[in-house]
């Protein structure tokens, strides 16, 4: 969503490349495509002033350093305030001394506030935190249901007594019952409104004043930019507000909801949705969202969502197998159902460093390369799978393959040939300079990769190949489980 801010950005750099020293004749041309750039973005006006006032107060006042070179230190100088815009560091969630935290969530209708309940829910439970959902919204058609029904998926039961009690006693009779069942947090999930209106802030004032939350989190969406901060404001004013989660972020948006939240309302973004998947939400992190939008990546955070989907157990033997080249079509197979776990091509590449630069068309074409490859695959018999010489020696098999995954018969001689290849260069490169490319993995160095030269530099995940560990909310349901 930051594609267009990162390019201006750009812009901004190279009016000083060349330059001896940061001065105020030089900066000016800088500041004024780095203040087109943040109004483009949708960032709040008042905002824009001020980080504009302060990069030129430190861009002036910098000590020039030895090495580094004005456009580097105007990057560095522009980073530290982006960050200081929004937080500086990651808002935790509170936590009760005593068991339930009670958390409130409150919003507009259609920014996503009850699948952001179940994210949160999800995301606690990852955390090993127990969780009860609340749904307490009698007004719009099917709420309480879809709650239900994103419970089930994650496992998480829904505390509901239907449209006709009064929302504050559900809240109340909720947080009561997650009490009585030692659960360690209760998410309270609210009515919204087209826009907010009096009667609406007084009921959730009423829920607050009986259920004493220890977090207030507002659901705002990206989509509506500037506005997003405004309402986080009148929200605070009204209500007290403890932080927002921002929903919508993966979208095409202009990004100036994140970077206006915390200056406008005084409140920080605790976390931000990427995706529909109830699994796509993360914590807030200033430092690395102001990496992705000077394009610098982000790959604390590709570490983390690897760590996610990895079991180390499975890790261990997938080295050992690659190391004996006996890496096979299952174990393939495994990694590129971790790369899908891990979100959207698109997404993944974004976080490595050097990444943005690679074309939406490219990107979709490698998305496209990693279906046909999977497709190949599971054309495969348990026994090809398992021994993939059998298809090096037999076009007949090749042949079969070929017309069961509605590929050519020369894709899939590719595949094999490419496949048998890196296998052969694993077992020579032993993990000792991170893993080659693998075919039909768009993006990585080595063979089947689509954007041409290279590919992409890898960050070190040694020994973090493998399959992939259930994942929170995949468990198996229990019977009989529902509302309570």
């Amino acid at each position: 969503m930051f594609d267009a801010l990162a390019e201006r950005l750009e812009d901004a750099w190279k009016k000083l490349r060349g330059q001896d020293k940061i001065s105020e004749t030089n900066i000016k041309e800088a500041l004024k495509e780095v203040r087109r750039a943040l109004l483009e973005a949708d960032v709040n006006l008042q905002v824009v002033k001020t980080f504009i006032s302060e990069v030129e107060k430190q861009a002036l006042g910098a000590e020039v350093i030895s090495g580094v070179r004005p456009d580097q230190q105007f990057v560095k100088i522009v980073y530290d305030e982006l960050v200081n815009v929004m937080g500086e560091s990651n808002a935790p969630l509170a936590q009760a001394d005593t068991p339930p935290t009670v958390i409130l969530m409150a919003g507009l209708q259609g920014t996503g506030k009850t699948t952001a309940t179940a994210k949160l829910a999800l995301y606690l439970r990852k955390e090993k935190r127990s969780c009860l959902m609340v749904a307490t919204d009698i007004y719009r058609p099917a709420a309480i249901d879809q709650l239900i029904t994103l419970g089930q998926q994650i496992d998480v039961p829904v505390f509901e007594l239907g449209k006709d009690v009064n929302p504050v006693e559900i809240a109340k009779q909720g947080v009561a019952k997650a009490r009585e069942m030692g659960v360690d947090t209760v998410i309270i999930d609210t009515a919204g409104r087209l826009q907010i209106d009096p009667e609406m802030m007084a009921e959730l004032a009423q829920i607050k004043a009986t259920v004493q939350p220890h977090d207030t989190l507002l659901v705002v969406d990206a989509m509506t930019g500037q506005e997003a901060a405004t309402l986080t404001r009148t929200f605070h004013e009204e209500i007290g507000i403890t932080g927002a989660i921002v929903t919508k972020m993966d979208g095409d948006s202009r990004g100036g909801a994140a970077l206006s939240v915390r200056c406008i309302s005084g409140q920080p973004i605790k976390f931000i949705g990427v995706g529909e998947k109830v699994e796509a939400l993360q914590p807030f992190y200033p430092d690395r969202m102001a990496s992705r939008i000077l394009n610098m990546g982000d790959v604390v955070t590709l570490v983390e969502k690897a760590q996610e989907e990895i079991d180390l157990s499975d890790a261990m033997a997938m080295q050992e197998k690659i190391l004996e080249a006996r890496f096979d079509f299952n174990d393939f197979l495994k990694q590129m159902r971790l790369l899908k776990n891990m979100g959207s091509l698109a997404g993944v590449m974004k976080l490595i460093p050097g990444m943005n630069k690679i074309s939406g068309d490219v990107l979709q074409k490698g998305e496209t390369q990693l279906k046909q490859t999977e497709a190949m695959i599971n054309s495969m018999t348990k026994e090809e799978r398992g021994n993939p010489d059998l298809l090096a020696k037999s076009p007949s098999r090749r042949r079969r393959i070929a017309q069961g995954s509605g590929h050519s018969e020369a894709e899939v001689s590719k595949l094999i040939a490419d496949f048998t290849r890196m296998r052969a260069m694993m077992k020579q490169m032993g993990m000792g300079g991170g893993m080659p490319g693998m075919p039909g993995m768009p993006g990585m160095p080595g063979m089947g990769n689509p954007f041409g030269g290279g590919g992409a530099p890898q960050p070190g995940f040694r020994g973090y190949s493998g399959g992939s560990k259930k994942k929170a909310g995949k468990k198996k349901k229990k019977k009989g489980f529902g509302t309570l």
